[in-house]
């Protein structure tokens, strides 16, 4: 196993926004999380941890893939910018990957093409429902980062122990938190009440209620 050096990962976070012309992309340096680690020149994670990395890899290529797509169907601001944060949530977790040597499954793909069947058929179907109106390509965004949190949360209480995945696993998770109140504050600019399509109401209503977050610990 190769030495662990973790150098600055950038999650970009996007904070609410006031109207498409005013989206403002703070981003976190979550160097101020690593300071204090380290170097590791024998560490082992589990196979959950490992799937897990895999998994999540290819998740948030499908977040940034829809927003793309998205973007390109309604030239609207907060894809353009979502997208832009999903790629940095993708590198943060190719980092780990990569030196913990395990193989990437997005590699070459394209956008739109994924290795894990289900994805492939989510990504799919939603973005049939982005097409149809702004109102939905909005919901389907508040979704996808229902779905992210939901994922990244469940790995964090069942899987990971790793220090530096909790890490920025953790950070990844408050990024899906802003990003889901972002597109929250876009529906109730068109006047539409969202209601959560996968977590709880009570979940939903304790991020919605609270402020954006910053990254580190």
């Amino acid at each position: 196993m190769k030495k662990i050096i973790i150098s600055v990962i950038s999650l970009s976070l996007l904070f609410g926004a006031c109207n498409d012309d005013l989206e403002e992309i703070n981003v976190l340096d979550a160097q101020q999380g690593f300071n204090q680690l380290n170097d590791l020149s024998e560490v082992s994670i589990s196979d959950a941890e490992n799937n897990a990395l895999v998994f999540m890899r290819e998740e948030e290529k499908l977040a940034r893939d829809v927003y793309i797509n998205l973007f390109e169907k309604w030239n609207v601001k907060i894809f353009s910018n979502i997208s832009g944060s999903e790629q940095t949530h993708m590198n943060s977790i190719l980092t780990l990957m990569d030196n913990f040597e395990i193989d990437d499954p997005v590699g070459s793909n394209q956008i739109g093409i994924f290795e894990n069947t289900k994805l492939q058929q989510l990504h799919d179907d939603l973005i049939t429902l982005g097409q149809s109106d702004l109102e939905s390509a909005y919901k389907v965004g508040a979704a996808i980062e229902e779905i992210d949190i939901l994922d990244l949360q469940k790995e964090l209480d069942e899987s990971i122990e790793n220090e530096d995945i909790r890490l920025v696993f953790e950070n990844l998770v408050k990024g899906s938190r802003n990003h889901l109140r972002s597109f929250v504050s876009n529906l109730k600019m068109i006047e539409v009440d969202y209601a959560p399509q996968y977590m709880s109401l009570e979940a939903y209503d304790a991020i919605i209620s609270s402020s954006s977050e910053r990254g580190g610990r």
